[in-house]
C-alpha cells in the first residue's frame, strides 16, 4: 500500500485514557465537596457517573461531542440541588486539567517523532483531549475532532474531513487506532488503510468482517513495518 499521510487515534493508542479519567472524576468531587459541599453529598461519583450516562443517552445529538454532554451533566446536578447557574467553565477546568494529564505508552512519543519526519500527521478524535495541554501538538500538522466536525467515529465523514484536511486521497492515509469498530471498521468504511494497534493481542472479531492491514501489538511494530517498507520500496527502486 502507498501510504502519504497518517492519521492517529488518541485514547488508549497513545495512552491508557481511564486513569486520567478516573483522576478527572475525584479531583471534580474534591472541587466539589469544597466549594458546594451539598452538591457533592447529593452526587457522589458514582451517581454523577450514571447521570452522564442518562444524558448521553438522551441527547443522542451530542453524541459527537462529550465536553457539552458534560456541560448539561453538571448543570443537571446543581439544578437538581436548587442552583440555577452552576460554575460550569470553573467545573470544565478542573475536570480537563486532570483528563488531559496522561502517561503515555512508552512506544507513543518515539513513535510519533519518527513517523512526522516521514508524513503528514494528524490526529482523529472522538474525545476531548486537548494537545497543547499534554504536550504533543507540535507532533500533528492537523487534530480532527468529532466536535468541530459534527459527527464522531465510525461515522466515514469524520475520517474523509480528514482526507480534506490533509488533501489527501482516502486510500493513501493510514488510520491508526486500537478500537476494531471506531477506527478499523470506520477508516475501512471511509476507504482509508488500517492499522490496529492490538496492545493485549486479541483475536480479531469474525463479525466486524475484514480484518484491519495491519495488526500491531504497539507502535513501535509500526514504525518498524513502515522502515521495513521503505526499505523494500528502495531497494526495489534501483
Amino acid at each position: 500500500m502507498q501510504i502519504l499521510a497518517i492519521t492517529f487515534d488518541l485514547d488508549d493508542t497513545l495512552w491508557p485514557v481511564m486513569p486520567a479519567l478516573e483522576r478527572a472524576d475525584r479531583d471534580l468531587d474534591s472541587y466539589l465537596h469544597q466549594h458546594f459541599p451539598h452538591v457533592a453529598r447529593t452526587w457522589p461519583i458514582p451517581a454523577l457517573r450514571q447521570l452522564r450516562a442518562q444524558v448521553a443517552a438522551e441527547r443522542i445529538d451530542l453524541a459527537h461531542d462529550f465536553t457539552a454532554q458534560r456541560y448539561i451533566t453538571m448543570q443537571r446536578a446543581f439544578d437538581a440541588c436548587g442552583i440555577a447557574e452552576a460554575p460550569l467553565d470553573a467545573l470544565w477546568n478542573v475536570f480537563a486539567a486532570a483528563r488531559n494529564s496522561v502517561e503515555l505508552y512508552p512506544d507513543a512519543l518515539p513513535a510519533l517523532e519518527r513517523l512526522r519526519a516521514m508524513w503528514p500527521v494528524a490526529s482523529l478524535t472522538n474525545g476531548n483531549a486537548d494537545l497543547e495541554r499534554i504536550g504533543l501538538h507540535l507532533h500533528f500538522a492537523h487534530h480532527i475532532c468529532a466536535r468541530d466536525v459534527g459527527v464522531a467515529k465510525p461515522d466515514a465523514r469524520i475520517f474523509l474531513a480528514a482526507a480534506e484536511r490533509l488533501g489527501i486521497p482516502p486510500e493513501n492515509i493510514l488510520h491508526v487506532g486500537d478500537d476494531p469498530e471506531l477506527d478499523v471498521v470506520g477508516a475501512r468504511d471511509a476507504g482509508l488503510r488500517t492499522a490496529w494497534i492490538n496492545r493485549a493481542g486479541h483475536p480479531w472479531p469474525a463479525t466486524l468482517g475484514a480484518a484491519p492491514d495491519l495488526d500491531l501489538r504497539d507502535l513501535a511494530a509500526l514504525v518498524e513495518w513502515f522502515e521495513v517498507s521503505s526499505l523494500s520500496s528502495f531497494q526495489q527502486a534501483r
